[in-house]
């Protein structure tokens, strides 16, 4: 069984990675595509220097950074309000935002009710 190679609108993970911003901007769905044309936030751009530097540890609060092919292979830290979650950006997530990968509410576990919490526990000792 061969493995099929991921390809995003006809074109490769190398392919991507040699288009320019403007040319992987006309591939990319609408939403982001206007997104790049308005033009990055100085924070996005701050970001984008950091990458093409290759830092380590790189964190960031720019959840509706659009993934661009840059990005590819890197390990970017996304904060989701309270702390910081690293996120290693593939080419399947080209055309996404950052946000998404890092989920903000987590799911509710709940246990047990606790003593008093009910009519029947109010007559229990407490020992």
């Amino acid at each position: 069984m061969v493995k099929k190679e991921f390809t995003y609108k006809g074109k490769t993970e190398a392919q991507l990675k040699e288009l320019s911003i403007k040319q992987y901007a006309e591939i990319i769905p609408s939403r982001a595509r206007r997104k790049i044309k308005r033009g990055f936030t100085d924070q996005e751009k701050i970001l984008i220097r950091k990458i093409e530097k290759n830092e380590k540890n790189i964190e960031t609060h720019c959840r509706d950074m659009i993934i661009i092919p840059i990005m590819f292979g890197k390990t970017i830290k996304i904060y989701n309000g309270k702390e910081f979650f690293p996120l290693v950006v593939t080419a399947e997530m080209a055309g996404h935002v950052l946000g998404e990968f890092a989920l903000t509410r987590r799911s509710v576990a709940h246990n047990a009710p606790g003593i008093g919490a009910t009519r029947s526990s109010d007559a229990l000792s407490v020992r």
